[in-house]
């Protein structure tokens, strides 16, 4: 997977990026909101030609992992931002921040976005970042996980799957 992060937390990041690094993910650290946004552009940059035939279907980052409070740019501002550009993209708030504050903050994107409170353990952080719950549940399902995993599906795709899967499952039962 190919991460964004922006912490502005040196010791903080490099958790992450040693943790996201050894189970083999592509990660960017960026240090503050403005930081971010310019790693953002750059890989959106780079996928121009492809975005120009329509080719390109999937957000340029698998997941944007974003402080809320940060230097330069807070992280719901760097939320709009790359969402009023590319609005699948998967965005998670990682923060401290009081959580009902957070809560009510990411409801004026009026778009899904993830929030894990800190402190939090890195083994659960890149579990969520990975979609393992979601992945367990469609082994559930009988669904072959690896199957689909080897498909590269965004966070977006493996959500619906599931959901559409929950409703032919309760359609049967009734």
């Amino acid at each position: 997977m190919k991460i964004l992060i922006a912490e502005d937390e040196p010791d903080i990041a490099m958790q992450y990026e040693l943790a996201l690094k050894d189970r083999k993910h592509d990660v960017i650290i960026t240090n503050d909101g403005e930081q971010c946004l310019e790693a953002f552009y750059h890989e959106l940059e780079k996928d121009e030609p492809a975005r120009n035939r329509k080719m390109m279907k999937r957000p340029p980052f698998d997941a944007v992992i974003l402080d809320y409070r940060m230097p330069k740019k807070d992280g719901m501002e760097v939320a709009k931002e790359i969402l009023a550009i590319e609005p699948k993209q998967r965005i998670l708030f990682a923060s401290a921040y009081v959580l009902e504050t957070l809560v009510d903050s990411v409801k004026t994107l009026q778009q899904v976005v993830e929030l894990i409170q800190k402190p939090f353990e890195l083994d659960p952080f890149v579990d969520l970042i990975e979609d393992k719950g979601i992945y367990s549940e469609l082994e559930k399902l009988n669904v072959n996980a690896k199957e689909i995993k080897d498909l590269n599906p965004t966070h977006q795709q493996v959500l619906d799957l599931l959901e559409g899967l929950k409703k032919l499952q309760k359609g049967r039962a009734l």
